[in-house]
């Protein structure tokens, strides 16, 4: 019988009634994708032959038929295929769209584990799976944008208003979010059923990362030659100009800008208690780079976003950076930590990406929670959204910020991760 290569233990089980039924779940894949060829129904279209594509992938590389994934996840990102084949758009439809989304993110997470130098403990795939399905959440919706914009399609805006077609992307990114946490809990479930034990076999020892750079010095201090105590003056400065707008909001009674201001001059005290409580050596520069979002976004509540265009997508960049670069110094820290996760500097490109979009649609969504709690009690929004088009822009930028801290910050916010990992190890 034959048997392909396993790291997952039981979780790519090359049996021949694995691949049978594997293959009739690919079969009737295959005939719905060239019906929605045929018919015209190209989103559906494009889901299908890119789960396909994925699915197979490993068989093909392997060239072994039985090299697929369990076919209990090839049942699952089948049901919307099925649904909407069968009945066509019904109530469950969208729940069911981002369960599948996550089928498919945990059939690519165990392809990428077996396949790959890449090592995910249990725990980690299953962040993977949750972070990968808001994260195509926000890039099927922005793509949907895209089209409708370019090309004229009708997917997400049609006849509908600016706030008309954000209420529905939200709709769709809630969707995402309770389809996320319901694989989450489930695939928790299904995989504790399966074993995670290495194959003696065919395990691969894990290389090193020779590939870690050394301690990075300070940014600024190394180029400019700028001594810390001015960066230090510089960052105090920023947090006096916020307890000036938290006391000028409380004179004017002015909610949004008082919460932003106080929210922001809380955040940016947070690197002083980390360093007191935990003895954390954080870099000057750090506090001016959290400092400075807080302050940017502060002051644009209290009036630039509505006299600079583009100041919104200025703070949404820089926050994205700072979002960018915990989910880096996180990850990086457990990867250092546990002999269970190994990411290789290339993949934590791509997963500095899926985090930040994630993020994203999270704080949208709070954005979105935010107007309609104003709405129905009568109060002035502390955060807000002005349409489809803000809301995308405002993804875009996020991923601009992202992309920024993943490529020049990679080597500094590695230094960090290994100063988390001293301390705590202590």
């Amino acid at each position: 019988m034959s048997s392909s290569s396993t790291r997952f233990g039981e979780s790519f089980d090359a049996t021949r009634r694995n691949g049978t039924l594997g293959w009739l779940v690919v079969t009737l894949l295959v005939g719905l994708a060239i019906h929605q060829g045929i018919t015209g129904v190209y989103r559906w279209f494009f889901f299908t032959a890119m789960a396909l594509v994925l699915v197979l992938l490993p068989a093909a590389a392997l060239r072994d038929p039985y090299a697929l994934p369990p076919w209990e996840l090839l049942a699952l990102a089948a049901v919307p295929v099925v649904d909407t084949a069968v009945l066509g758009e019904t109530l469950i439809s969208p729940v069911a769209v981002y369960l599948a989304v996550a089928a498919v993110a945990l059939i690519v997470a165990v392809d990428v584990h077996n396949y790959t130098p890449v090592r995910m403990s249990r725990e980690f795939a299953i962040a993977l799976v949750v972070i990968a399905t808001l994260a195509l959440g926000a890039t099927w919706n922005v793509a949907q944008w895209v089209a409708d914009t370019a090309l004229g399609t009708d997917y997400l805006v049609g006849d509908r208003t600016q706030d008309g077609a954000n209420r529905a992307m939200m709709i769709d990114f809630l969707y995402a979010t309770v389809a996320g946490l319901l694989a989450g809990t489930l695939f928790t479930g299904y995989l504790r059923r399966r074993s995670f034990a290495p194959a003696r076999t065919t395990d691969v020892p894990r290389k090193p990362p020779d590939e870690e750079p050394d301690p990075a010095p300070s940014f600024v201090r190394s180029r400019f030659d700028v001594p810390e105590k001015r960066i230090r003056q510089f960052s105090w400065t920023l947090q006096l100009v916020l307890g000036v707008l938290v006391v000028f909001g409380l004179l004017n009674r002015d909610v949004p800008t008082t919460v932003n201001a106080g929210l922001a001059l809380a955040v940016t005290f947070l690197p002083a208690l980390i360093r007191r409580n935990y003895r954390f050596p954080i870099e000057p520069e750090l506090v001016v780079w959290l400092t400075g979002a807080a302050f940017l976004h502060t002051v644009g509540s209290a009036g630039l976003y509505n006299l600079i265009d583009q100041w919104d997508s200025l703070t949404h960049t820089v926050s994205a950076s700072i979002v960018a670069a915990t989910g880096y110094t996180s990850v990086r820290a457990i990867d250092l930590h546990s002999e269970r996760v190994y990411l290789p500097s290339k993949t934590m490109f791509a997963f500095i990406l899926l985090f930040v979009l994630a993020v994203g649609v999270v704080w949208e969504l709070v954005e979105f929670v935010t107007d309609l709690a104003a709405q129905a009690f009568g109060f002035e929004a502390t955060l807000a959204q002005h349409g489809i088009d803000d809301t995308v822009t405002d993804l875009l930028f996020n991923l601009a910020g992202a992309i920024v801290a993943a490529t020049l910050g990679a080597t500094y916010l590695t230094d960090v991760s290994h100063q988390i990992v001293d301390r705590f190890g202590e």
